[in-house]
């Protein structure tokens, strides 16, 4: 099975400007680059003299900008802190257009920042600052509130879960509620820590990774041991479908009425594999709204996957670049 350039083009443009929630744990990503000149007098470490500080929006923000890229509109709930890089956030939000309805500022804990020093281009260093417990009984109200004024106009939702502490169980529990009440799909990009409790979502997104874990199985990376654990995750989860994403072997999906598709990967080189998951949720997720049926969303998903693994760096995919692929 494959698209053409028409049926993408069509379901682009049949998506273009749709409204699409993503709910998830908010990152930011700093970048601290310079150069490396002597070692430090206090400890056999070197000193980076910075030349250079990036910001970038990461984790389910990053999933808002792959949705953003595809020509939909966003609106991402989810927790910052009261601090600089709270301020900050907001900035890149309004910067990059993803709307700012959904922010819920926190008093009890921190913007999650993850921090890399770079000397002489070497990656030296990752600092992170985050608080990973559940959010609290006040911080859940608030963003259960934020999200039901934002699922009023939405024509999708997206669970983008990163173990921070936005997705708890009973947040998950509300938010799928809350989308089935507004008859709009719900997709999930799971972590370990709760990946049971997505049931009866719309498309259940894990790596084969985290298939295995929450399977507790050796899972080796061939069509028919993916084939048997992405049937048990579709009876468990009582799902419409399941796509486990599988590396350098491409995507598998499975669908409620035992109907399979492996999928091999588009990638020609892979250069960098950060922030695929990301381009893969946002594009199902909004193939789905343009009217593709999960096939065809699936196919699309793979060929965005597959450019961008192709660029060093974080880079979503446009949806310029998908009408022109080959």
């Amino acid at each position: 099975m494959q698209l053409n350039k028409q049926r993408i083009h069509q379901i682009l443009e049949q998506a273009a400007g749709k409204h699409i929630v993503v709910l998830g744990d908010i990152m930011i990503d700093q970048y601290l680059s310079g150069a490396v000149k002597r070692i430090s007098p206090e400890a056999p470490v070197p000193i980076v003299e910075i030349k250079e500080e990036t910001v970038r929006l990461g984790g389910a923000a990053n999933v808002a900008l792959n949705v953003l890229s595809l020509g939909c509109k966003v609106t991402l709930v989810g927790l910052i802190g009261n601090d600089r890089m709270g301020q900050t956030c907001e900035m890149l939000f309004e910067k990059r257009g993803i709307h700012p309805g959904g922010l819920v500022r926190s008093a009890g804990r921190p913007t999650t920042v993850k921090t890399r020093v770079i000397g002489d281009n070497q990656h030296l260093v990752r600092v992170d600052k985050e608080v990973t417990t559940t959010a609290d009984a006040q911080e859940r109200a608030a963003l259960k509130e934020a999200l039901s004024k934002c699922l009023e106009s939405a024509d999708a939702l997206i669970l983008e879960d990163y173990n921070k502490g936005v997705l708890s169980p009973e947040t998950i529990r509300f938010a799928i509620e809350e989308g089935r009440k507004h008859n709009i799909p719900v997709m999930v990009d799971p972590k370990f820590n709760y990946f049971m409790d997505y049931r009866h979502v719309t498309v259940f997104k894990p790596n084969i990774i985290e298939t295995a874990q929450a399977l507790a199985l050796e899972l080796p990376n061939e069509d028919e041991a993916v084939e048997k654990a992405g049937l048990e995750l579709l009876q468990k989860l009582d799902a419409e479908s399941v796509l486990i994403t599988r590396g350098d072997r491409g995507l598998s999906l499975f669908e409620k009425d035992g109907s399979m598709l492996h999928i091999p990967t588009r990638a020609r080189q892979v250069a960098d594999v950060s922030g695929a998951g990301d381009t893969v949720i946002a594009t199902l997720t909004v193939a789905g709204c343009g009217l593709a049926n999960k096939r065809e969303a699936a196919l699309l998903a793979n060929m965005a996957a597959g450019l961008v693994v192709g660029r060093i760096g974080i880079v979503p995919v446009s949806a310029e670049e998908l009408k022109e692929i080959n």
